[in-house]
């Protein structure tokens, strides 16, 4: 992998110490962001920077104060100062033990649109277009079929089938078919 610091020479001297919280961290992808206090825009964290200052991974939630940079595309996590993961949602408590229903499709693989998605609440709701019930989807589902995050206006393939609330997301992929994705 690059080194994403590379080139950053005299830009060292420009480093600014921001406080936040982290949005959503991504090991596999090997970066997340994290939300400023100061309402600046978010701020790029990079795998390299976590392990480089002792860490394994970031949980969304955590508070942490960290040195930046501003880069081409805007600020980048340089350095960590401190991280307290007292205020983290670690995985296995993002959603409360066994909630998850399995849901048994009534519909083949339709394309449908995103048309929000809370990754801290863990779900979220997709439409097949004006008329359409809306279709809930929740973050186990997505967790199940390899995908960890949804963006609004996204175009997906899902099956869904009746649930407690209506229709829900039984199976989920992106709409390219992304490789290494089986079916269960």
């Amino acid at each position: 992998m690059a080194d994403p610091f590379a080139g950053l020479g005299d830009a060292a001297a420009n480093l600014v110490e921001i406080s936040g919280i982290i949005k959503w961290f991504d090991a596999s992808k090997g970066y997340g962001f994290i939300v400023p206090d100061n309402g600046w825009p978010d701020v790029l964290l990079h795998v390299t920077v976590l392990r480089r200052d002792g860490y394994q991974t970031a949980y969304e939630g955590a508070r942490l104060v960290v040195e930046c940079v501003q880069r081409a595309k805007g600020y980048q996590a340089f350095r960590i100062v401190s991280m307290d993961e007292s205020t983290a949602i670690h995985p296995a408590q993002m959603l409360p033990p066994r909630t998850h229903v399995n849901i048994t499709p009534t519909s083949g693989l339709e394309r449908a649109q995103v048309k929000w998605f809370n990754r801290l609440r863990g779900f979220g709701f997709l439409t097949c277009g004006e008329g359409t019930p809306d279709i809930f989807v929740h973050m186990e589902t997505l967790r199940r079929y390899g995908m960890t995050e949804l963006r609004p206006g996204q175009f997906v393939l899902v099956r869904f089938g009746p649930g407690s609330k209506g229709m829900m997301a039984a199976e989920i992929q992106p709409e390219a078919g992304a490789p290494g994705l089986s079916s269960h």
